[in-house]
């Protein structure tokens, strides 16, 4: 994953108050904070997921080895 410096992070947020402007910053703010909770709440629920169908198969695995 590349690394973001200070320069690219400069003319990315100039970018993007060029293109929503200073009265819709806020808003576009508010929507990404939203849309990166729910990534973080979907990869929760999946890694979840994945832990309890991992755990379930070494309790099968174990019960038929006995």
């Amino acid at each position: 994953m590349p690394n973001i410096g200070t320069t690219e992070l400069v003319l990315f947020l100039l970018i993007i108050l060029i293109i929503f402007g200073a009265g819709k910053l806020p808003q576009v703010g508010e929507a990404m904070g939203k849309a990166i909770r729910g990534f973080k709440d979907a990869q929760k629920e999946l890694t979840d997921t994945a832990d309890e169908i991992k755990d379930a198969v070494s309790i099968e695995d174990k019960s038929e080895k006995k």
